[in-house]
């Protein structure tokens, strides 16, 4: 979670990533998804235990 914090949530079965960014109150697009290292697509059915999000900013 952005800042640091630590949220635990229970998903829906065939939640999306960009769908539990928004139950969250995150806005999708400024945010990266990374499991293992790996970034995700918010469009992604979840079935990880557990992301890292990471906050980003453009300049354009």
């Amino acid at each position: 979670m952005p800042g640091g914090e630590v949220l635990d949530r229970e998903i829906r079965p065939g939640e999306t990533y960009e769908e539990a960014l928004l139950a969250l109150g995150i806005i999708p697009d400024i945010v990266l998804i990374f499991y293992r290292g790996k970034s995700l697509p918010q469009d992604k059915t979840i079935e990880e235990d557990m992301v890292e999000i990471v906050e980003t900013c453009s300049r354009g």
